[in-house]
């Protein structure tokens, strides 16, 4: 799915300047902990997300996440919008939920993928339970 398909999709509108409307995503996760997104997303991948701190362009990076949507209409500071514009990580927002963001783009085709060897949850709670 492009930049352009999201926009639409999800009714958002662009943060950052300078962004290539056929950028491309092909997988889609959704949180609120930097944490997880390190441990869980993958590459090419969009950031569903209420948090607008720096942490989350910076985490972004580290993960090689492709896009970052804020939810509920949230807007980051400039100086976020500056460090995004600097790491060319397009920023969106959407005035929908996280559950209504991720559910649309569910129904486009976007589908997570879990990053540690490719586990369901269930086994990797039963991996890390021993």
């Amino acid at each position: 799915m492009n930049l352009s398909e999201i926009l639409d999709t999800l009714n958002a509108s662009i943060l950052t300047g300078k962004v290539t409307l056929q950028k491309s995503v092909e997988n889609a996760y959704c949180a609120d902990l930097m944490s997880d997104v390190l441990s869980f997303s993958i590459t090419k991948s969009i950031l569903v997300t209420g948090l607008t701190n720096a942490q989350v362009i910076r985490t972004a990076e580290m993960a090689a996440i492709e896009v970052i949507v804020f939810t509920q209409g949230k807007r980051p500071d400039s100086q976020t919008i500056k460090l995004a514009e600097e790491k060319q990580i397009p920023l969106l927002v959407t005035d929908l939920s996280m559950f209504e963001a991720c559910g649309k783009l569910y129904e486009r085709g976007l589908r997570s993928r879990l990053h540690r060897h490719n586990q369901t949850p269930t086994k990797r709670c039963q991996a890390n339970s021993h």
